[in-house]
């Protein structure tokens, strides 16, 4: 059953994930004044931009249909650019994503936050992600744009399909270049080179530059007499060495064995990446001394067809073969994604930084270049596969993590269904319940973010009665999956399954409930009358949260965060000090009073209990005495699950199993207690 009802749930992914391009109205919305949208350009979603006279003034495009660069959840975030005709920055604007963690952790504030920076900006600028360490960005060629913490890989991701898609454009409409194929290196090219063959065949390309041409560079400008080390006339300021060598044949004439395997290894993981090495055997050094391995190199500049090129670090210790040149040697990356095509002329620029001044100085620099190319022999041109469906690739993406969920769901589900007289003996139910609370905390909860919410319900709610789309809800296939199983679980034993064992806020509540029997906390539970009174207030909080995604859908997360589950889980209490009290309230509350959130407010918790309905059995066992005359089970139940009668009510019934404990032991459950002693007096 669980097979079919997750086979289902994926059977509907490709409908709800199908993404469709902006309308003409929409995008039209979207353009700032006075600027107008014009007419299509292509068919890839680059629209002409009219100034207020109705000339041409620039282009609107997508990034997602250009540069469907996956995100971290596995999907392409897409945005909407604008530039004038000089490839200028005019707007940048977030039109779909699905990160998790702007979808249900900081907000999307901060991420629109990050897209402002762009505004101003020129595509021929070196724009990078990231804020410089020490001195590293004074007088470079680097323009930093400020990163968001804890979400360093989503802003990076965001910015280089900004970089691909608007180098795409500038390319094809500013300067007349047609988009060329995608280039691989060739595998079936095996060739025995020598660092000399290399140098003859021009794959290796040298520049020397003496410190008298250093000073020729600065010669008649402010910084002429601010060289601070220098040297001979003829020495080398500058000797510096440059080889592509991502093509295997090049790599096994320039880096020994070891090197060359962490290379090819880079290259596994990073296929679309162009490695290049880079030697100075002068005292340029390649980069400054507060340079931070695996960024951007600070004084080294890359461009092609006047664009610039991004040039990172690959953060790779190396080591070369006797025979190539000594010196300060890196290896680059270049990301071919953003449209470099090595096997086409490149420029590679080292650039000298002087400064004029004591307390502050002004910076002056030049640049040393040479141009570089790798054979087209090497390479050949890649035919992509058909494209995944965003769904596909979410499932691709997560596959171990899915895997492992799987293996988890279905031993947790064989252990609660037909092992639950197994587990609920003392002596299993003591060590193997905890370690499974732990495992669903560190597993479920912090690795694979499964924590399920209340806003998830509300939004899917919305798409059913026509107020949203349900592919947002549908990018995530880990939470997808939890959500099967609880599904599945509302019929086979009621909310027990998720609440009790699946949810990791209500397992570190148990656990804080634990640590205060440990401290010897005094323990305080409402009187009978109020605790009942108490228990509808989770279902007040769950419809008051159903009107505001109606009334006010604009305010329907702020409302959500009723549910500490985001500052505990999501963001790992990293968060502003207000959400963190509240998260930590209620932890401190689960010392005293068992699992208080989880019983008195949770609005999920009350949907769990609505979804229970559908359940088509009573699985917990009981006998005709349960009520009448014995109470044991339900003085100990600490949920407050059982009647005075004995009946479960099973939507306030979190699957603890101790009333089961209760029931098979002999030595606890009064029935059987009585029953040995009449038996074993009948003896007598």
């Amino acid at each position: 059953m669980l097979a079919r009802l997750l086979c289902l749930c994926l059977a509907l992914l490709p409908l709800a994930l199908r993404a469709e391009p902006l309308s003409r109205e929409a995008i039209a919305a979207l353009v700032v004044p006075p600027y107008a949208l014009g007419d299509p350009v292509n068919d890839r979603g680059v629209w002409s931009l009219l100034n207020s006279g109705g000339a041409e003034a620039g282009y609107v495009f997508q990034t997602g249909p250009l540069a469907p660069l996956p995100g971290f959840s596995g999907q392409p975030i897409d945005m909407l650019v604008t530039i004038d005709l000089d490839g200028r920055f005019l707007d940048v604007r977030l039109v779909h994503h699905n990160e998790p963690i702007f979808v249900s952790g900081l907000g999307e504030a901060p991420f629109r936050g990050f897209l402002e920076q762009y505004r101003g900006h020129s595509i021929h600028e070196p724009l990078v992600v990231g804020t410089p360490y020490g001195d590293a960005g004074q007088g470079s060629d680097l323009v930093y744009l400020d990163g968001v913490t804890k979400a360093t890989a989503s802003v990076r991701i965001a910015h280089e399909s900004i970089l691909a898609a608007t180098l795409t454009v500038a390319r094809e409409k500013m300067q007349g270049i047609a988009a060329a194929p995608p280039l691989r290196p060739d595998p079936s090219v095996d060739l025995a080179l020598t660092w000399g063959d290399l140098v003859t065949r021009g794959l290796v390309r040298h520049l020397r530059a003496t410190n008298a041409e250093l000073d020729a560079a600065f010669a008649g400008t402010l910084w002429a007499g601010d060289d601070p080390d220098p040297g001979p006339p003829d020495a080398a300021f500058l000797d510096l060495w440059a080889v592509d060598i991502t093509p295997p044949s090049v790599a096994r004439a320039v880096l020994d064995t070891a090197s060359l395997r962490d290379v090819q290894r880079l290259l596994g993981v990073s296929p679309d990446d162009e490695l290049v090495l880079v030697i100075d055997g002068g005292r340029h050094g390649l980069v400054s001394e507060d340079f931070v391995r695996n960024t951007a190199p600070d004084r080294l500049s890359a461009e092609q067809d006047g664009l610039p090129v991004a040039l990172r670090d690959a953060d790779l210790f190396f080591n070369t073969l006797p025979g190539v040149p000594e010196g300060t040697a890196m290896i680059l990356r270049i990301d071919r994604r953003l449209g470099f095509d090595p096997t086409r002329d490149w420029t590679l620029s080292a650039q000298a930084v002087r400064e004029h001044g004591m307390l502050q100085p002004e910076i002056g620099s030049a640049h040393f270049s040479l141009t570089l190319a790798s054979d087209r022999a090497f390479f050949q041109e890649l035919r992509p596969p058909a494209p995944l469906a965003p769904w596909q690739e979410a499932l691709l993406n997560r596959r171990g993590d899915l895997v492992a969920l799987a293996l988890v769901l279905t031993a947790l589900l064989a252990l609660v269904g037909p092992g639950q007289h197994w587990l609920a003996r003392p002596r299993v139910l003591r060590w193997l319940r905890p370690a499974v609370l732990l495992l669903v905390i560190g597993f479920v909860g912090y690795w694979g973010q499964g924590q399920l919410s209340i806003v998830t319900a509300l939004a899917a709610l919305r798409a059913a009665t026509g107020g949203g789309s349900l592919a947002v809800l549908l990018y995530d296939p880990f939470s997808l999956m939890i959500w099967a199983v609880a599904i599945l679980g509302f019929v086979l034993w009621g909310r027990g399954l998720f609440c009790g064992w699946l949810c990791p806020f209500g397992a570190m509540q148990e656990f804080a409930h634990h640590l205060g029997r440990l401290l010897r906390l005094p323990q305080w539970m409402p009187p009978a009358v109020w605790d009942r009174r108490l228990m509808a207030l989770k279902y007040l909080t769950l419809a008051g949260l159903v009107a505001v995604a109606f009334v006010a859908p604009d305010h329907a997360e702020t409302a959500a965060e009723v549910e500490p589950f985001k500052t505990a889980i999501t963001t790992g209490f990293q968060r502003e000090w207000y959400f963190v009290a509240w998260a930590l309230f209620w932890l401190a509350l689960s010392m005293v009073t068992f699992k208080g959130f989880c019983r008195y407010l949770c609005p999920l918790g009350a949907l769990m209990a609505m979804g229970g309905l559908l359940r088509g059995r009573d699985w917990i066992a009981r006998r005709t005495e349960c009520g009448t005359p014995c109470q044991l089970c339900r003085v100990r139940c600490r949920y407050g699950a059982i009647e005075k009668t004995g009946e479960i009510r099973y939507s306030e019934c979190f699957q603890c199993f101790d009333c089961v404990q209760i029931h098979d032991d002999p030595r606890q459950c009064v029935p059987l207690v009585l029953a040995a002693r009449r038996r074993a007096k009948g003896a007598v």
